[in-house]
């Protein structure tokens, strides 16, 4: 058990060994991870995109609401004609998260720091969570106004999330696109990237499995609900880590 405590610790938190490596991946040559706790706060960010895109996908008019290529995609295929496809709820999914890719990018040039801006991302993508949790509690998630309003509302907040995780520029770790992740994972020697890539990739898997089991189940509350409490918890140790870095 302590030795893949070990395993996990120095995949996340990665100690540099040669304080002469110019590797972008290596740590600081102090021996400590420059990022400190950012790592391990990516990981349930990748769940609370499994969350809400099962629920968006599921839920209302097979759409994205972070992963953006497949939008695209669907919007093409819709324009073509496909009748189980909405021409609307894409490009509304676009603006939205573009929206908010926006509004992080305007915090981080005002802040200055990318750690500030995280936290204070993360805080406004949890209250967009809960008033989409509002929403879907007072008025469902199959009419279309409900729909516009959850896929505006987790759309947003995904771009948020997506634009601070990038200003951050921890290595490895992504929240919301894995293609890249699997190319790397696939085509690079193995090594600490390629764990922090599979950390990823089986976050994101296992928050579309939970949040497709409960939409299924019980609808989207359940599974917007735990995005919530994920996002709160981030926030929290997001804003404690900005002030206090070290």
């Amino acid at each position: 058990m302590k030795g893949w405590s070990r395993w996990i610790a120095d995949g996340l938190f990665p100690r540099n060994t040669n304080p002469r490596s110019t590797n972008p991946h290596d740590a600081n040559p102090h021996g400590t991870d420059p990022h400190g706790v950012l790592p391990a706060l990516l990981i349930p960010l990748a769940l609370v995109t499994g969350l809400v895109d099962a629920v968006s996908y599921l839920g209302l008019g097979r759409v994205f609401v972070a992963n953006m290529t497949g939008n695209i995609v669907f919007l093409g295929f819709a324009l073509a004609g496909d009748p189980y496809l909405s021409k609307w709820a894409s490009p509304l999914a676009l603006a939205s998260f573009v929206t908010g890719a926006w509004s992080a990018g305007q915090v981080t040039r005002r802040m200055g720091e990318a750690r500030r801006a995280f936290a204070a991302a993360t805080t406004v993508h949890a209250a967009l969570v809960a008033a989409a949790l509002v929403v879907a509690l007072l008025a469902g998630h199959e009419g279309a106004g409900a729909r516009a309003a959850l896929i505006g509302l987790l759309g947003c907040g995904m771009g948020l999330q997506n634009a601070s995780v990038r200003g951050l520029a921890v290595p490895d770790l992504t929240t919301n696109v894995l293609t890249t992740t699997l190319t790397g994972l696939a085509a690079d020697v193995p090594g600490r990237a390629a764990f922090r890539r599979f950390v990823s990739i089986v976050a994101m898997f296992l928050g579309a499995l939970a949040g497709a089991a409960l939409h299924l189940t019980v609808g989207p509350v359940p599974a917007v609900a735990a995005a919530l409490v994920l996002l709160t918890s981030i926030a929290l140790i997001a804003h404690r880590h900005s002030r206090h870095p070290t």
